[in-house]
């Protein structure tokens, strides 16, 4: 496995920059989630790393070695697509095999034949490897188009949103399977979503990219506990983290403060008292969520109880200042006060 870093590297198309001064360090044998919403420049930063797109500055580095100007077929990198990119006319056995025969690796067909099995039951497909790959569910289409890459044992794997497309039991399956298969081998990962549930359950570590720029790299803890920036702590978690009125909390916010963010789980419930007090706009169990509502603001509380509290019941809800996060008007992280 190895090292990926890129440095200083820009990218732009039609002179919009998709990437735009790129700094990234991906430790070998990581497993390391580019979270983002679509056009931030996740798959052009995989593109980049493969070699199926050319920087126009700054350079790309495998294991310390520069490899900006290497052909993609020599960078050793194996690419999982959003869509499954099988070929419909060959077998599962074939699909899966086929870097194994092309003229680069091409090695004994007991080796292959070997090389097929052993990817197959790490993916709980042995028994489809028979069959046509059109003749496959979506989930065991997507398992065949990761044992293509597996069985390569390439340095790295590049995954672009590979399970988008799946429905939700299976997208949770599979988010398992390939965790599970990442410790198992050691690989180096490079996993791009939107999905911030399969960013925090599968990261060793996350980057936060937005309009080409990363806004902040840690562990998925770290960033959910520690956000540089509200755009950042508004990509993690879910119900959404609150966002409040700095006047709400006077002398206890900072001076420059004008919002204040807090998590659902951290918000307090407790009996109405005052002209401060929250109405109760919706009260789920199922979720265990309350929405209050203040002045027009919508305040989400994580809430465990037996009993629903009813439309338009009275609360106050308090906000802990331990657990409180303070922006400026540009949305820049201040210290507490």
């Amino acid at each position: 496995m190895a090292s990926v870093s890129i440095e200083a590297v820009t990218k732009s198309f039609g002179g919009v920059p998709a990437v735009d001064d790129l700094h990234l360090e991906v430790l070998d044998g990581e497993f390391f989630v580019l979270l983002g919403p679509s056009g931030a420049g996740k798959t052009t930063t995989l593109r980049l790393i493969a070699g199926l797109e050319q920087p126009d500055s700054g350079a790309v580095l495998l294991d310390g070695q520069d490899v900006t100007q290497v052909p993609p077929s020599h960078r050793d990198c194996a690419f999982v697509f959003q869509q499954y990119s099988l070929y419909p006319h060959l077998t599962v056995f074939d699909n899966i095999a086929f870097p194994l025969r092309s003229p680069l690796r091409r090695g004994a067909a007991v080796d292959v034949q070997a090389r097929v099995e052993e990817v197959a039951r790490l993916l709980h497909i042995e028994s489809k490897l028979e069959r046509k790959a059109t003749a496959l569910s979506g989930g065991e289409m997507q398992r065949v188009a990761i044992g293509r890459a597996l069985v390569r044992q390439p340095k790295v794997f590049l995954m672009d949103e590979p399970l988008s497309s799946l429905d939700a039991k299976l997208r949770e399956e599979l988010r398992v399977e390939l965790r599970r298969i990442q410790r198992r081998t050691g690989a180096t990962v490079l996993y791009v979503t939107h999905d911030q549930v399969e960013a925090t359950t599968m990261a060793d570590r996350i980057a936060i990219l937005e309009e080409g720029r990363i806004r902040q790299i840690g562990t998925p803890e770290e960033i959910y506990r520690n956000p540089k920036s509200l755009a950042v702590a508004q990509r993690l978690g879910a119900p959404a983290i609150n966002v409040l009125p700095a006047a709400w909390f006077g002398g206890s916010a900072p001076p420059r403060a004008q919002h204040v963010a807090v998590r659902p789980e951290d918000v307090e419930v407790h009996p109405a008292t005052g002209d401060g007090a929250f109405t109760v706009a919706e009260c789920s169990l199922v979720k265990h969520l309350i929405v209050g509502e203040r002045g027009g603001v919508d305040v989400r509380v994580r809430y465990v109880s037996d009993h629903p509290l009813p439309t338009g019941h009275r609360v106050a809800l308090s906000f802990p200042p331990a657990r409180c996060l303070y922006f400026d008007a540009d949305g820049e992280r201040l210290a507490a006060a």
